[in-house]
């Protein structure tokens, strides 16, 4: 059942008990979408009828959705995409499917390995960039990830690549941090060719870890997207429209499995529908 389903059974009775309003409450909190959300949601509830509580409800939630675009950025003749996140939420390994999609729809494009606090970032970058056929451009061991991300840039630029995916260092204690080796990374790449695009990777089974995140991250640089992942896995889901409706960020792509081809542009409606299922 959709993170909606009871609710909209619910309103479709022809009376709803203060203890229904209650039982409403504690599952949608259970459901990651923090109690602000929450409140918004079963107020706006209340004034349905219950003839239109499954197209009110649609309403409701998508006013809730980020109004701003879900279409990547690209600049001719060449845009960099920040791929940023903690490690853990499978940040590399969706770089490497955006890689494939974009490779996949006839745009030339190159991956840089800027994680290099991490040995096994790079490894895993190299292998899917051999799997997908597209190159992998890295530095030496413990390299400064601007200086690898600068290198990436000027070889997708000499080689007319369109588009150059860059994987950021997951490991950053503290948000200073982030903002010195976000911006650093930042400042060198667009002295070669503009970032058009910040993305965050979350994982939607982590809740409120990833709201957490998400609001480090957008205080650190200029997030301009989400990629959600394991939406297949999460059966409360709900922490992606809680990100949206907090913070504004749109959702641009979700993760929906181990493969390579398991990730699609984010489909609002799609989403929504989902929650509303019985």
């Amino acid at each position: 059942m959709g993170l909606f389903g009871k609710l909209v059974a619910k309103l479709s009775r022809s009376s709803i008990t203060p203890l229904d309003w209650d039982e409403a409450r504690k599952e949608l909190l259970a459901s990651d979408l923090g109690p602000t959300l929450v409140d918004q949601v079963i107020t706006s509830a209340k004034k349905l009828r219950a003839e239109d509580a499954q197209s009110g409800l649609t309403s409701i939630l998508t006013e809730i959705m980020s109004t701003r675009s879900r279409e990547i950025a690209y600049q001719n003749p060449l845009s960099v995409f920040l791929i940023v996140g903690i490690n853990g939420t499978g940040k590399t390994t969706s770089a490497a499917k955006l890689a494939n999609s974009l490779h996949k729809s006839q745009r030339s494009v190159a991956l840089a390995a800027a994680d290099t606090f991490r040995a096994a970032a790079v490894d895993q970058l190299q292998t899917w960039g051999t799997r997908i056929g597209v190159d992998v451009i890295t530095g030496k061991d413990q390299s400064e990830p601007a200086s690898v991300a600068f290198d990436a840039a000027t070889f997708a630029k000499q080689n007319n690549r369109e588009v150059l995916i860059v994987d950021t260092a997951g490991r950053l204690h503290n948000k200073s941090d982030l903002m010195n080796e976000l911006g650093k990374v930042k400042r060198v790449v667009e002295k070669v060719a503009p970032v058009t695009e910040v993305l965050l990777v979350i994982d939607a089974t982590t809740g409120q870890n990833a709201m957490a995140q998400a609001k480090v991250f957008s205080e650190a640089v200029d997030v301009t997207g989400l990629i959600v992942t394991k939406m297949d896995g999460s059966a409360k889901g709900g922490i992606a429209l809680a990100i949206e409706a907090e913070l504004g960020i749109p959702i641009k792509f979700i993760g929906t499995g181990e493969s390579i081809e398991d990730f699609a542009p984010f489909e609002p409606q799609l989403y929504i529908q989902s929650l509303l299922e019985g």
